[in-house]
């Protein structure tokens, strides 16, 4: 970042709390909404089809925004206004819910409907998830991003724990359409502060340029190229996807887990989901308190390490001795924010604010892309192996990770130095609040 730009974000940053937190807690009803949405939907989808091939499409359409279009939404986002793309983004998500709410009111829902509304849904976050990413990383001041991304990630434990049940309640006093309206209000309840506060927003010297599909092109090239050109950024990149890899399956493999090898039911599944859950909210609060080492990379390491240990606990654990796998369950939701966290602090920190959306949703692209290419090869050796066997695999190949990964001086001095420094050099512009 410039000398000009530095000076200008700590200006931004001098009363940096006010601004952040409004835009943040008009965010995070809309994070309920979304939950409770997503809630509804599958549980919709369940009841009216009992079908797992539905269910399994669904959740594919609402992948496939991330993983294919993803890094053109970002390389869009590093373009256009950030505060205008999130204000676009909550706004289309709302219609899109309230196309729903009008065809469960009149009785003309499908299945089809349904896809749509998830691929669009899932399309708008595709756009405002950078967006709100890369603005953070210039509202909040660069010692605090580690905490930001752990209070982040416990409230969205929390929430993860809460939705559930408290969809479960509305849908005995609500019909879908009543449940479905509570988005639309709270995404409205997002967008209100957007248009009050000012957001920083790099300026690009090629920023008046008309929008192509050419011009989007080379600037996803121009994303790869940066990370590529990153020694340090590259590696962290092969860890989580290698980390995605192998954790996909083994979250989608727990309730078999549960079932044939504990021969337990559907309320010992739910403690196992819980006792995750629970520990991320304390892990992102913890995180979110202490800030973790003054090297994040180390923190994020030592987290990785632990979550080797979590699942190995409960690859170790015999089959009467559920509580056992409780405990390894619960290690590994408490390190997933400790592990995660600072991976987001650094990037957000480091990487040139202009490149930020085309970078993040790199990332986020090729970690979903991970998951069913995991499953395609968990499922068969599963089924050859038993089920414990991913998990002793995903234990060791963790443990295997941060070994590496301490032993990288590119990896371990990423924090060193900044993006310029790599091949792939840039004169980063101004920052500007708009």
């Amino acid at each position: 970042m410039s000398k000009m730009a530095s000076m200008l974000r700590c200006s931004l940053n001098k009363q940096w709390a006010r601004p952040f937190f409004t835009i943040w807690t008009g965010q995070l009803f809309s994070l309920v909404g979304s939950a409770l949405v997503q809630f509804a939907l599958v549980w919709w989808l369940t009841q009216k089809t009992n079908s797992a091939t539905i269910l399994a499409t669904a959740t594919m359409v609402a992948m496939l925004p991330e993983i294919v279009l993803g890094p053109f939404a970002g390389a869009l986002v590093d373009r256009w206004n950030r505060k205008r793309v999130m204000v676009i983004a909550d706004g289309a998500i709302a219609l899109t819910t309230l196309g729903l709410v009008l065809l469960f009111a009149s009785g003309q829902i499908a299945v089809w409907h349904i896809y749509v509304a998830m691929f669009l849904r899932s399309l708008g976050g595709a756009f405002h998830w950078p967006a709100m990413q890369a603005s953070t990383s210039l509202m909040v001041p660069a010692q605090h991003l580690a905490r930001i991304a752990g209070i982040n990630q416990a409230v969205r434990g929390a929430i993860a724990i809460v939705a559930p049940p408290l969809g479960a309640l509305l849908l005995d006093v609500l019909p879908m359409a009543g449940i479905l309206a509570i988005d639309v209000v709270t995404a409205l309840i997002a967008i209100a502060p957007l248009l009050f506060v000012a957001i920083p927003q790099p300026s690009r010297s090629d920023a008046e340029q008309v929008v192509t599909p050419r011009l989007v092109l080379r600037d996803v090239v121009e994303g790869v190229r940066y990370v590529r050109a990153w020694p340090g950024l590259f590696g962290l990149l092969l860890l989580a996807v290698l980390l995605n890899f192998f954790f996909a399956p083994a979250s989608a493999l727990m309730p078999l887990l549960v079932k044939q090898y504990f021969g337990l039911g559907a309320l010992e599944y739910g403690y196992a989901e819980a006792a995750i859950g629970i520990g991320v909210v304390v892990g992102g609060g913890l995180l979110g308190v202490w800030g973790g080492f003054r090297r994040r990379i180390v923190t994020s390491l030592m987290g990785l390490s632990l979550m080797g240990v979590g699942v190995l606990v409960v690859a170790a654990a015999p089959a009467h001795l559920f509580w056992m796998a409780l405990v390894g369950w619960a290690i590994l939701g408490i390190m997933n924010p400790i592990t995660n966290g600072p991976i987001q602090a650094i990037m957000q920190a480091r990487v040139a604010p202009e490149m930020q959306g085309r970078v993040f949703m790199l990332v986020g692209s090729i970690c979903g892309a991970m998951m069913p290419l995991s499953m395609l090869i968990a499922g068969p050796l599963s089924e050859v192996l038993g089920i414990r066997a991913w998990y002793w695999a995903a234990g060791v190949a963790t443990f295997a990770m941060a070994g590496i990964a301490f032993l990288s001086p590119t990896i371990m001095h990423l924090e060193d130095a900044p993006a310029s420094d790599g091949a792939y050099a840039m004169d980063h512009a101004p920052v500007v609040a708009k």
